[in-house]
Order: C-alpha cells, then sequence, then structure tokens
C-alpha cells in the first residue's frame, strides 16, 4: 500500500491534509522560507545557504528576491542563472523543473495541487500534484499564473498577467487568460527598437 507522499509524488489522489509525514515536511519548508524572507537583504550568503538546504537541486548561479513560499521545497529544481522576483510562490507537491536561464516577474505563481470537482472527495482533504516544466531562456512576466501539468518550452516569453492552463510551445511569445501563442519569436527580435515598443511588438502610444 503506498503512503500518501508515494501518491502524491505519483501523480495519484492523496490525502495532504492529515499525512503526518506531509504536515511536517511542509512545516519544515515554510519555516526555512520564513527564516528566508526575515534575512535582511545584504545577507546574500546566507540566503544561498537556505535555498541550498530547502531546494531539491540548484545549479550555478541563482537570485531569489524575498517574500518567496513553496509547500515542501525539494520538488523544486532550478538551473543556472535563476532568477525570481518578489511574491514568487510555488506549490510543489508535484515536481517544478526550471532550465537555464528562467526570469520570473513578481507576483508569480506555479500550483502543481489540485482538487477533485466532487466536493465529497474534495472534502475529505484529497488532491492531486501534476508536475510543471519550464524550458531554458524563458521569461515570465509579472503576475503570471501557472496551473499543474504544464509545460513551458525554450525560449519562451509568457506576457504578465496571464493564466497558463495549456503546454506552450519553444520559440514563442505567449500571453492571455487562457495564454495563448501570439507569435513565434523571431532571430530579427535583437533589432527591435525595444523602448518605443510594448512586448508584444506594437508601438506604444505616448501622449
Amino acid at each position: 500500500m503506498p503512503t500518501q507522499k508515494e501518491k502524491m509524488l505519483n501523480q495519484m489522489l492523496y490525502d495532504a491534509n492529515h499525512d503526518v509525514t506531509l504536515l511536517r515536511e511542509r512545516e519544515n519548508a515554510k519555516a526555512l522560507c520564513y527564516k528566508y524572507n526575515l534575512l535582511h537583504p545584504s545577507q546574500i550568503q546566507k540566503q544561498q545557504d537556505i535555498m541550498k538546504k530547502l531546494l531539491g537541486k540548484t545549479k550555478g548561479s541563482f537570485t531569489i528576491v524575498a517574500p518567496f513560499w513553496c509547500d515542501y521545497g525539494y520538488n523544486i529544481e532550478i538551473g543556472s542563472h535563476f532568477f525570481a522576483n518578489h511574491n514568487t510562490t510555488i506549490l510543489d507537491g508535484g515536481k517544478v523543473i526550471f532550465g537555464d536561464n528562467v526570469f520570473i516577474g513578481p507576483n508569480c505563481g506555479f500550483y502543481t495541487a489540485g482538487h477533485p470537482l466532487d466536493h465529497e472527495r474534495r472534502n475529505k482533504g484529497l488532491e492531486y500534484a501534476y508536475p510543471i516544466t519550464v524550458g531554458n531562456n524563458v521569461w515570465i512576466g509579472a503576475g503570471v499564473q501557472v496551473m499543474p501539468g504544464i509545460t513551458i518550452g525554450n525560449d519562451v516569453v509568457i506576457g504578465g498577467g496571464s493564466i497558463v492552463l495549456h503546454d506552450i510551445p519553444d520559440h514563442c511569445l505567449a500571453a492571455g487568460n487562457p495564454c495563448r501563442v501570439i507569435r513565434s519569436i523571431t532571430a530579427d527580435e535583437r533589432e527591435r527598437n525595444w523602448d518605443r515598443e510594448n512586448e508584444f511588438g506594437q508601438e506604444i502610444t505616448r501622449p
């Protein structure tokens, strides 16, 4: 008979509210997040030490601006040159994996957790956790919310305020609610005059 943690890690319905092991692990992760969020911004080495203890895997340099919150920590893997701005929240009952050179704007959320639609099982505290994967060279704008089971490809920009309900392919700009592909990112992007255009490549009208 699998444990509740094994069920969680294998995308099965599990009891998140009454299992002693999971309750203890979440309490430990929240304690580390709390300690991290109270550090002075200049205490960079202490910040790094806590994150390396909290997260499942880190690679190279990374910056996570407080406050930061997660459920377990050990299910989060980040690549090199990872940056997450203020108020990043990761509900990591399932794996959440970020590639290299991922930039995350403020107030973003990554939620692997979901609940049954029927109230009987939901009221018993049952939930599921589907993994989230973010590729390399991805910029996620402010206020983006990524739902369970989503894969975001390589070289992708997600426009601010988007709610990502479906997978996003490589090399594209996507935005909206629900988030959808706006256009491909092309080789001439480096030639665009970004001080006169917004992230959708449209000229900004100035008064």
